[in-house]
């Protein structure tokens, strides 16, 4: 079932005062530096919680990346069984959006490498691809007409950048496969270096999107929470992502104000960090909240278990299959993610 859509997408924000040679005060609850007249355009990177068809493209294309000003098609197949959240927050605002996420990517493959068989090659990696591809993109404009294929003015984009559920999985710091020496540490600052760039491409609201309970979901949850992982030990496995999961938030919680306040590593720039881990909690938690199938509701189980459901009862499920959250679950991430560009959500921490 589809959410209504949103309204009036800005009120009035209230916005801090910042004196002359100061730092500006943390943001606390009612006060936001975020001031977002204008929600134009979505750029978006990340994986397979974020992809609409780019590593669907290579699959088709032998393993070829798309070419320079290509804007994917919207489809309906993407990881959750349906459209994917980047599409349903264009639907809500009417803001554009430009996807550049690719299934199976990781921040960097010089830190965590996974072959992938139907491409002949590694995922495509967020530093080593999806930034390029945008960077060409905004420079590249239309041969019939000229002008530019990418519609992001600075003061009405938002950038947004979802990614860690791979790098911390299986092949990866679950299973200490990263490059040698490598630590939680490194990919965390991988995230941020990226962020760099696309300051230097002009990019000023950017929206961290943090990990979710990967601990809750099926192929890595307690056996007597749903867990259907094929690891020895799968109580180990999930207190092991539990922790992990819960340390890299915690740090980019401390992180982000660090270097955007105290740093000033992005002057200029706004950030909000989406509690992801909180959202998808709640979900977990209070499912009648958020869930409205024709299927009793369910948190621990998984659509693709069942082929034989009916299209109504998909929004029961918190989960597509046992890593990807469903169709339903998206459209409330689109939801939430729309209260966080407009400087109030419950779920964002500002500045």
């Amino acid at each position: 079932m589809l959410v209504p859509l949103i309204g009036p997408l800005f009120g009035t924000l209230l916005v801090s005062s910042v004196q002359a040679q100061t730092f500006p005060p943390p943001a606390l609850p009612g006060t936001t530096s975020w001031d977002l007249k204008n929600f134009k355009s979505l750029v978006s990177f990340g994986n397979s919680y974020t992809d609409e068809g780019r590593l669907r493209y290579l699959e088709e294309h032998d393993g070829q990346v798309p070419p320079v000003g290509w804007i994917g098609p919207v489809r309906s197949d993407t990881y959750s069984g349906g459209q994917t959240w980047p599409r349903y927050v264009n639907y809500y605002t009417g803001a554009k959006s430009y996807n550049y996420a690719v299934g199976g990517a990781v921040c960097s493959n010089k830190q965590v490498t996974r072959f992938y068989d139907k491409i002949n090659g590694s995922y495509p990696d967020v530093e080593g691809y999806e930034i390029p591809a945008f960077i060409a993109d905004k420079n590249f404009k239309d041969p019939a007409n000229g002008a530019p294929v990418l519609d992001i003015p600075a003061e009405e984009t938002v950038y947004s950048m979802w990614v860690g559920t791979n790098d911390v999985g299986a092949n990866a710091f679950l299973t200490d496969s990263q490059a040698p020496d490598l630590t939680l540490v490194d990919y965390l600052q991988c995230v941020y270096n990226q962020f760099d760039r696309l300051y230097v491409e002009g990019g000023r609201y950017f929206v961290l999107m943090n990990l979710i309970p990967l601990q809750l979901a099926p192929i890595y949850a307690l056996p007597n929470k749903g867990g259907i992982g094929k690891s020895q030990n799968m109580t180990e496995t999930s207190y092991r992502m539990k922790e992990q999961v819960n340390l890299l938030n915690n740090n980019a919680k401390f992180q982000t104000p660090y270097e955007s306040l105290l740093a000033r590593r992005y002057p200029g720039a706004r950030w909000a960090l989406f509690d992801m881990y909180s959202l998808i909690t709640d979900i977990y938690v209070n499912p009648a909240s958020y869930l409205n199938g024709t299927a009793p509701l369910n948190v621990e189980g998984y659509i693709t278990a069942n082929l034989s459901m009916s299209p109504s009862d998909k929004d029961s499920y918190l989960w597509y299959d046992s890593l990807h959250p469903s169709e339903q679950t998206d459209r409330i991430i689109a939801r939430e993610f729309v209260g966080v560009v407009r400087g109030g959500s419950r779920w964002a921490t500002y500045w």
